[in-house]
């Protein structure tokens, strides 16, 4: 998947002869996954039409601050547009636009957009061979970098004039590619590799029945998510469920019982930098389990139980630099019991679920955590989406690394 997946872009083309190609640079944007709103210079339309691009981006293109020819027509608000894009790419940037870039010249929408953006700006400058070499453009290029906007170098090629030399737009497959690979490297999580577990374990009474629990596994889908997003190599360990992955770069190994989870845990808990164990594994199996179907005659039946092994502890016992992250579900005594686990497991963090607590718990969209850290630190939060709990789990992550 596209680190640009679900990223909305704003994607601001000026009157340069390369506007012909944010065509096909919007079609690629939006294969990628991503959210498109083009705003566009009156001067661009020579070259391109707004219906093109409105059709391929599925959205309506901007372009002045009101429609003159409808009295009643609301203006488009640049600082709104501004705010709500995650990144902002000027393709093609002529010398005109990176100069009302460099001074603040704000006579356009697409300049008043830039002016009021607080995502990160990328700009592909496109123009002649000469102009592209002139001193006050290469003072533009420099001074938008200072400013902490990132330059998609032009490529060399045949030119409208005639002439052949650097000055072309990136290639649309190009600017992708670069953008792409810079906001990967950028990713907090990038170089990190996360196991995770996520789910129910079944452990079988006989080939038709078991005994599980009630969790549906979406946490641990969410952590694996959200971590996958951010840059990290995840493998996602899960029991029975019936979520599906939204990253396809996520490793996910599939299994059933509290001993294939245990296996699959040790095999690759040696070589990743951080575990976070949020399956609710059974503490119990049967003992003996039946080769045919149990037949229903007696009024009572007895299971003889044993206990499981403890894969968190065990994992805790060989822990050398793992930054390990445990769940605690709990119904009295929430934090004492909580902190024992700490110390029993040798965590790094616990994640502690109350079933007292409104919204929390298994199979509900929702869920209320405090935090505890191996300091005994308590930082209770409020009730969030599963999605947004994950967020907060990740940051305690990216925090132990960049603190």
């Amino acid at each position: 998947m596209s680190v640009l997946s679900g990223k909305k872009i704003i994607l601001g083309v000026s009157g340069g002869i390369a506007a012909y190609k944010t065509a096909a640079l919007v079609r690629l944007f939006i294969k990628a996954g991503a959210h498109i709103q083009v705003i566009m210079t009156p001067a661009s339309k020579d070259f391109v039409t707004p219906l093109t691009l409105s059709t391929l981006s599925k959205n309506p293109v901007h372009s002045t601050f009101y429609n003159e020819d409808d009295e009643n027509a609301q203006w488009n608000n640049h600082v709104e547009l501004g705010l709500w894009a995650d990144i902002m790419v000027i393709a093609p940037a002529t010398a005109n636009t990176l100069s009302k870039m460099v001074n603040g010249n704000c006579d356009n929408l697409l300049i008043a957009t830039y002016l009021s953006a607080k995502c990160p700006v990328y700009f592909a400058p496109a123009m002649d061979l000469d102009m592209y070499k002139h001193p006050s453009t290469i003072a533009s290029f420099r001074t938008l970098q200072q400013f902490g906007n990132t330059i998609i170098p032009a490529e060399s090629g045949e030119l409208a004039s005639g002439l052949s030399g650097e000055g072309r737009m990136a290639e649309p497959e190009n600017i992708i590619a670069f953008l792409e690979a810079d906001l990967s490297s950028k990713l907090p999580l990038k170089g990190k590799k996360i196991l995770i577990t996520a789910g129910p374990t079944y452990e079988a009474i006989d080939p038709v029945r078991f005994i599980g629990n009630h969790s549906s596994g979406k946490m641990g889908f969410d952590i694996a998510n959200s971590a996958a997003n951010l840059g990290a190599e995840v493998i996602l360990i899960t029991g029975p469920t019936h979520f599906k992955l939204k990253n396809d770069t996520i490793n996910l190994v599939r299994v059933v019982s509290a001993q294939q989870m245990y296996t699959a845990c040790h095999e690759f808990f040696n070589d990743v930098d951080v575990a976070i164990a949020a399956a609710a594994v059974a503490d119990y199996r049967p003992k003996v389990v039946a080769d045919q179907k149990i037949k229903k005659s007696d009024a009572a039946f007895t299971i003889e139980l044993e206990k499981t092994k403890d894969i968190l502890a065990s994992l805790g016992e060989i822990k050398q630099n793992q930054f390990l992250i445990g769940f605690a579900l709990e119904t009295e005594n929430e934090i004492e019991n909580a902190k024992l686990k700490i110390q029993k497991k040798n965590l790094d963090l616990i994640v502690l679920n109350s079933l007292q607590d409104e919204g929390a718990g298994f199979g509900k969209p929702t869920n209320k955590i405090t935090f505890i850290d191996k300091n005994f630190n308590v930082e209770p939060m409020n009730l969030k989406s599963k999605e947004d709990v994950a967020i907060d789990i990740l940051n305690k992550v990216i925090n132990h690394y960049h603190a």
